[in-house]
């Protein structure tokens, strides 16, 4: 059998790839792997964001976790980031995260974090996948008062609200700030912080349906988000995707801040007050060159890992650093969350703009974005790790390696989450790029079309 976890949990389609059976076979799998060494009565925290099938995975997982005697408490909708704070404030056993992030409302995904609030290293999810296809055989059921019982803290994200509040000196009057909440989990949490930290809030895309999550809107879809800002004459733009671990901002002039601009703002800024651990900021091989040059002019360390925040987290942890992320808007501060938190990295933001007094479109002046091309060649979900065994295909990538060496550079990987193959190229001309990238996007649909 495939690997079952993806570089953020177990993704699919809900009810037909992601059914409530597999569901339920995780909940009982993953409480037995991460409650298995508990001398008390485990409980592991469980939270969704506002896709319609949310409830009906979460049920599913929860009777799983019930199953083995184990308890569950309920959070309802609420940001991945506030299960991963939540899960460490509660002394919980563990954590899970119903949610497919930036994808559209039919997908849905299930991710698990240990007691610590971190998410888990690829040796324990295969362990959770062990048991899975060993049929349970290893696990004990419970009957009668042994079985586990369900709580529902909906009044939880209001904890998170307190705890964001309170992590930075923050006095936000006579700032302006546009809000794209994807119509997801950030939708109550995060205009409920910045309103009550004094911020002059316009709202977009808070009223989730169950079916409009990233619909044209947050993180990934900003154009509504570009418009309010001028419209509006804001001093910035915010936006979450759909579980709110990732943020992209936009300046007053309208302009795309993405996850490489924001870690060098608020890097430079901890590096000034003698925050930056180590003088060093964690990025992936994503990363534009730009971010790599910026860190070399300013004295600090930028070592890359491969594609995932979870990636970036274990190197963080590893060398002892405070700050990383990724170009998404995947940013960790980890000195106060175990995750990439989409309201922190804007608190951080804030942070820089109301001590420096400076508008966002000066700050991001500290580093020059090189010219980047990124095409996702979307494919059948099971062939996009054989790309490279097409010889066409690693022909044309052979090609394009020697076309741009020493002028840029090319990356093709296949994503952890979609069923996409991303194409990146770098280079001198922004035009030449795109359509280099492209091509070879279409080559790579074309060549494994079913």
């Amino acid at each position: 059998m495939e690997r079952m976890f993806g570089t953020d949990g177990v993704r699919g389609v809900a009810n037909q790839e992601l059914t409530v059976e597999l569901a339920m076979k995780l909940g009982q799998a993953g409480a037995y792997i991460l409650t298995k060494d508990c001398k008390h009565n485990p409980t592991i925290l469980v939270g969704c964001d506002t896709r319609k099938s949310g409830d009906m995975l979460a049920m599913a997982l929860m009777a799983g976790i019930c199953s083995l005697g184990a308890n569950a408490v309920y959070l309802g909708v609420i940001p991945t980031p506030a299960v991963a704070y939540l899960t460490r404030a509660y002394h919980a056993d563990a954590g899970v995260v119903i949610s497919a992030s930036h994808n559209p409302a039919k997908d849905n995904g299930i991710k698990f974090f240990n007691r610590d609030g971190y998410k888990l290293p690829d040796e324990l999810e295969d362990e959770i996948q062990r048991v899975i296809e060993n049929e349970m055989k290893e696990v004990t059921f419970h009957s009668g008062a042994g079985v586990g019982s369900i709580e529902y803290r909906f009044d939880a994200r209001d904890e998170y609200v307190e705890f964001a509040k309170n992590l930075l000196n923050l006095d936000l009057s006579g700032l302006k700030i546009v809000v794209d909440c994807a119509c997801g989990a950030a939708y109550y949490t995060s205009p409920k912080t910045l309103k009550e930290l004094g911020a002059d809030l316009v709202v977009l895309h808070n009223k989730p349906d169950g079916l409009n999550i990233n619909d044209h809107c947050g993180s990934t879809h900003i154009e509504s988000l570009v418009e309010a800002v001028v419209e509006h004459k804001a001093d910035l733009g915010i936006a979450f995707d759909g579980d709110a671990d990732r943020m992209i901002a936009v300046d007053e002039n309208g302009k795309v801040v993405d996850g490489d601009q924001l870690m060098a703002i608020c890097g430079l800024f901890l590096k000034e007050q003698g925050k930056l651990k180590h003088n060093t900021i964690v990025t992936t091989v994503m990363s534009n060159l730009g971010f790599s040059l910026m860190a070399k002019e300013h004295g600090i360390e930028a070592p890359m890992t491969k594609v995932g925040d979870r990636y970036v987290l274990e190197l963080m942890k590893e060398g002892d650093y405070s700050l990383g992320g990724e170009q998404s808007g995947h940013i960790i501060f980890l000195e106060e969350n175990s995750t990439g938190d989409g309201l922190i990295s804007a608190l951080h933001l804030l942070e820089v703009i109301v001590n420096k007094k400076q508008s966002l479109s000066e700050l991001t002046k500290v580093i020059q974005i090189l010219p980047q091309a990124l095409i996702n060649a979307r494919v059948p979900n099971e062939k996009k790790y054989s790309y490279m065994e097409n010889q066409v295909i690693s022909d044309a990538i052979a090609e394009l390696e020697a076309k741009f060496k020493g002028e840029g550079r090319v990356l093709i990987r296949p994503s952890g989450t979609e069923p996409v193959v991303r194409v990146m190229i770098e280079g001198k001309n922004q035009e030449e790029i795109e359509q280099e990238a492209k091509q070879l996007a279409d080559l790579i649909v074309k060549e494994l079309a079913d």
